[in-house]
């Protein structure tokens, strides 16, 4: 019975996330019957601190979560099997709270119309469908939490994410985040409050890619170090870089961001 309720509350979890993405799609899109640039409803400096404190919770708890002494910590609590697809959960959780909370901030940067409108959206629309093409070049299942329970459930030894360079992770070394940035910025209508959801997620992500590169060095040792001396981290025309060894962890840790 623990066996299928693991295996049930990892596919909940997993559901539930995709539900919740599909409507951040068509909430950013402005297609929602609650969106990103609806009408104002509070004053703007009431607004934008909401909206900057739903973002910072959201990244805390990604941050956080993500990290291998919290994960230490965490599965003293919850077993090891199920942290993946609670950490999911949670964030799912927290991304309705975002959507269901945020306050619009009125005030045009752009509103195009025509040719233009259908690009951008398109271009916005293309990068969401992007992120989970992209995971699944990597360990989709793993990422979200499925493979540990059903593991559990068959009775096998965890399995550990393998590192694996190819497609376009060959040109950058986090095409998920690319593909996140493309669809915040690419908007047909930017808002003032569009822009501060974009530019504080872009925040976010490049605060979350720190750490990340820390975990997945201190995972993947040398392999992951040589590979990011020769692709670079996010536009495919800009130089790799290696980050300077004082960066690296001692402990070996499990990726996540």
């Amino acid at each position: 019975m623990k066996k299928i309720l693991s295996v049930g509350y990892g596919l909940t979890a997993y559901v539930l996330f995709l539900c919740a993405f599909l409507y951040l799609v068509a909430f950013s899109l402005n297609v929602a019957p609650r969106s990103i640039s609806g009408p104002a409803t509070r004053p703007p400096l009431a607004a934008v601190l909401i909206d900057l404190a739903l973002i910072a919770l959201f990244g805390l708890q990604h941050s956080v979560m993500a990290r291998p002494a919290f994960k230490r910590w965490w599965t003293r609590f919850v077993p090891p099997h199920l942290e993946r697809s609670t950490f999911v959960l949670i964030a799912t959780g927290l991304v309705a709270l975002l959507i269901a909370c945020w306050q619009p901030v009125e005030g045009d940067l752009w509103n195009l119309t025509g040719a233009g409108m259908i690009l951008l959206g398109a271009v916005s629309l293309l990068g969401y469908l992007a992120v989970p093409a992209v995971s699944l070049l990597t360990d989709h299942f793993h990422l979200f939490g499925l493979r540990q329970v059903v593991e559990y459930a068959l009775d096998r030894e965890p399995s550990r994410p393998v590192f694996r360079e190819r497609s376009v992770y060959r040109k950058v070394r986090h095409p998920m985040m690319l593909a996140f940035l493309l669809a915040f910025w690419a908007t047909p209508h930017m808002t003032v409050g569009h822009l501060l959801f974009a530019a504080a997620m872009t925040a976010y992500i490049l605060v979350g890619i720190w750490f990340e590169e820390r975990t997945l060095a201190a995972e993947h040792g040398q392999e992951y170090r040589d590979y990011r001396s020769r692709v670079p981290r996010l536009l495919p025309w800009s130089s790799a870089e290696e980050a300077p060894a004082a960066l690296e962890p001692d402990a070996p840790a499990a990726r996540g961001m």
